[in-house]
Parts: structure tokens; C-alpha cells; sequence
């Protein structure tokens, strides 16, 4: 059981890592390219086509909130086993996942359309890059989730390593005892 979430942890600093960097590259160039798609210059690595003008606005969309959802990521590598930490990183994660999906979709429309020039061709295979290591990212989040040191049958009282459950026997016993029982208004 910690083998295994120690293995995960393991592979997911270096994925956030990467995916900060796809996330920063890929603001990068569709800034660029949104900035001279607006003012109508025409530069030699743009080109373009209908798509152009949406792909560059969830590129910048996936992008901000891509980079966004790697500070939650890291703060769960380095709080160990904590399960706020994980809701956190893995809805987080799933909402830059899905923006980052969406851009690959119209990353995928634009190359069947034609017509790209270098900078499109290479904020495409960001895209790609991105949202590939976002999923294998995602997966081994949600492989936490399901875990059985977060999962339904959780028992784990070892507080060394700084997560416990309370068993519901011990929840109803305690909440038995904070709660007085007033006397009956029958007399």
C-alpha cells in the first residue's frame, strides 16, 4: 500500500514539471500568434486558416489554467496522504484536462483544414504533448483516489505516516457522548 502510493508520488513531481512547462510554452506561442492574428500581420511562420482564431483562444485558455492547476498538483506531492490535498489536485487537474482536450480537438480540426505555418504546426504538438501528460497525470491522481489508503476500505492508524480514518463505530460512540439528551417536556 505505501509502495505504491510512494511509486506514484514518485512519477508525478516530474509530470507536473513537464506539463508547467508544456502549460508555459504553449501561453507562449499562442500569445505570440494571437497577438499578430489580432493586429492582422501577416508573418511567415503563422499562416492559418478558420480555425485559427479559436484554436489560439483555448490554447491560452488551456494554457492559464494548465499552469494554474499545477500549484494544487504540488502542494499534494508534498503533503503526504492527505485527502483535501488530493480533491484539490484532482479537480483541478480534471478542469485543465478537459480545456486542454478541447484544444486538441481544434488543434486536431486545424490540421485537417491545412494551412499552418511553423508556429501553429509547433503550438499543435504542444497541445498534443500537453494533454497526454496531463491524462497519464490525471491517472495516476485518480489511481490515488481509489487507493485503498483514501477508498471505501481505508483503515490505516498508522499516524506516522499522517492520514487516519475513524472507524464509524467510534464516530457514533463519540457523537453519542457530545450530545446531552434533554429530559421529555411530557410532564
Amino acid at each position: 500500500m505505501a509502495v505504491g502510493a510512494a511509486s506514484r508520488r514518485r512519477y508525478m513531481g516530474p509530470l507536473l514539471c513537464i506539463n508547467l512547462v508544456m502549460h508555459a510554452a504553449v501561453l507562449g506561442i499562442a500569445g505570440w500568434s494571437i497577438n499578430k492574428f489580432i493586429d492582422r500581420e501577416t508573418h511567415r511562420h503563422l499562416g492559418g486558416n478558420t480555425a485559427t482564431g479559436y484554436l489560439l483562444v483555448f490554447s491560452l485558455m488551456a494554457g492559464v489554467v494548465g499552469a494554474c492547476s499545477v500549484l494544487p498538483g504540488l502542494l499534494h506531492v508534498r503533503t503526504p496522504c492527505r485527502g483535501e490535498s488530493l480533491a484539490t489536485a484532482a479537480s483541478t487537474g480534471l478542469v485543465s484536462w478537459a480545456l486542454t482536450a478541447l484544444a486538441f480537438g481544434l488543434a486536431c480540426k486545424h490540421v485537417t483544414l491545412g494551412n499552418r505555418g511553423r508556429r501553429l504546426r509547433t503550438l499543435e504538438a504542444f497541445i498534443t504533448i500537453s494533454a497526454l501528460t496531463q491524462l497519464l497525470y490525471l491517472i495516476l491522481l485518480h489511481a490515488g483516489t481509489l487507493s485503498s489508503v483514501f477508498g471505501p476500505g481505508s483503515r490505516n492508524h498508522d499516524h506516522s505516516q499522517g492520514c487516519c480514518e475513524i472507524r464509524r463505530e467510534e464516530l457514533d460512540r463519540s457523537h453519542k457522548q457530545a450530545v446531552p439528551e434533554f429530559p421529555s417536556s411530557d410532564a
